[in-house]
């Protein structure tokens, strides 16, 4: 290998940016690779997916107690092209929401920015990540859809449950609430 080629890689593999940009590349090439089975159809996403019940919605002119039940299961979430999926969002999210420890509130904060509305972005800004009451992800997302565009993505963490609300009014997913539920 060429001497400034050497250096050069060494100096890549020395500095934050280029160990974060390997570790990014690696990620990657596992997840596709693992997304890909042996006879080129894509595997079934990493997460469990629940079906959700019928929807309820309230229309006081509607029979005697004004509640119309919609058998319809809600529309399947859809991503545009190119576009990360509501599961890998909440994934991203909730691993950058528990990783809080020996982090100030800024780098806490633009670790979940990424994932976030502006909205959500806006709210959590100036939180003391040292409340965040969760310290690992213990399970994958369990996504439930809720309509065309809105999906709660629920994930275990050693703590309780993290249950996140995705939007996507242009195909690009984003968390925009986040709850807690102690376990």
């Amino acid at each position: 290998m060429p001497r400034m080629l050497e250096r050069g890689l060494t100096g890549l593999f020395r500095s934050r940016w280029g160990v974060a940009l390997v570790i990014a590349v690696l990620v990657l090439a596992i997840v596709g690779i693992g997304r890909i089975f042996s006879d080129g159809t894509a595997a079934a996403p990493i997460t469990d997916r629940v079906s959700p019940g019928p929807t309820a919605s309230i229309d006081p002119s509607h029979d005697d107690d004004g509640v119309i039940v919609d058998d319809e299961p809600p529309p399947s979430p859809t991503t545009s092209p190119g576009s990360a999926e509501p599961e890998a969002v909440a994934y991203a999210f909730a691993a950058a929401w528990v990783d809080h420890k020996n982090v100030s509130a800024k780098a806490w904060h633009n670790g979940l920015v990424p994932n976030a509305t502006k909205d959500l972005a806006d709210e959590l800004n100036g939180v003391d990540p040292a409340d965040v009451p969760a310290d690992k992800i213990a399970g994958r997302p369990t996504l439930v859809p809720i309509g065309d565009g809105l999906v709660n993505a629920v994930v275990t963490v050693n703590s309780g449950k993290l249950t996140l609300q995705l939007v996507a009014p242009d195909g690009r997913w984003l968390v925009d609430d986040v709850d807690w539920e102690s376990s």
